[in-house]
């Protein structure tokens, strides 16, 4: 059974990817930072459902040295779906140096650890796929998000490189570039701006987190053999 590490997997997307690796045959390796009790809730649900235990791990991305460790404890791993990740919106000249680091060190620089991580595994295997979970908005920016814009923008050039780099080895690396998508994000919407928000979209809605898991799941899969380099735009059409 091929594994898959997924980084912020207690909720929202990462838990969507969970379920829909795991209905796909999956062992789902489920990281999370503070939401112990979300993540065995969840595993509970997928064992309950599909008859696969997924192994909880407890780790912040952001941290260079936990990342070692936790691969390092985990071993071999097939699919790495770098989700975890944070937002917030401020006018730019009230972003403080403290809100850029901490940004960019979830955003970012969990994505930089454990690419580099799986990447040693996976160039030894001569396989593997490597998801990086980007936003709409690290392709066209957004305004009062720009160092969430930043950040996410980063992960898609870190994607296209990285994906060159690592091709001769049989490895592929892609990103998903998700729309507005219904998640805990939302919850401070008011439902005047989520209409707005669903009316600008030619799809006429909101993304779910499972739009989001079922393009990861193609990606991973063989169906996508052939596909490396790429961004994937779940967006209901909001960008074209």
């Amino acid at each position: 059974m091929k594994t898959v590490l997924i980084t912020g997997a207690s909720r929202g997307i990462g838990a969507a990817c969970a379920k829909a690796f795991a209905e796909n045959g999956y062992s789902p390796i489920i990281n999370y930072n503070k939401s112990r009790s979300k993540a065995q809730e969840l595993s509970e649900k997928i064992y309950k459902k599909f008859g696969i235990k997924p192994t909880l791990y407890g780790c912040d991305i952001s941290d260079s040295a936990a990342v070692k460790k936790m691969f390092r404890d985990l071993g071999d791993i097939d699919v790495l779906v770098n989700n975890a990740g944070i937002s917030q919106q401020k006018l730019f000249t009230d972003i403080t140096d403290e809100d850029w680091k901490k940004m960019t060190s979830v955003n970012l620089d969990g994505v930089f650890y454990c690419s580099r991580e799986a990447a040693m595994i996976m160039v030894r295997k001569k396989s593997g796929s490597i998801i990086n979970i980007s936003s709409m908005w690290g392709e066209t920016g957004a305004s009062c998000e720009v160092h969430y814009s930043a950040s996410k923008a980063a992960v898609i050039g870190l994607t296209k490189a990285l994906s060159k780099e690592l091709g001769p080895s049989n490895i592929r690396v892609n990103c998903i570039a998700p729309g507005v998508i219904d998640t805990d994000m939302m919850k401070d919407f008011d439902e005047e701006t989520r209409k707005t928000l669903r009316d600008e979209a030619p799809l006429q809605r909101l993304g779910t987190a499972r739009d989001i898991a079922d393009a990861a799941v193609f990606l991973a899969s063989g169906k996508a053999g052939f596909i490396t380099g790429q961004i994937l735009g779940v967006n209901g059409g909001f960008v074209i």
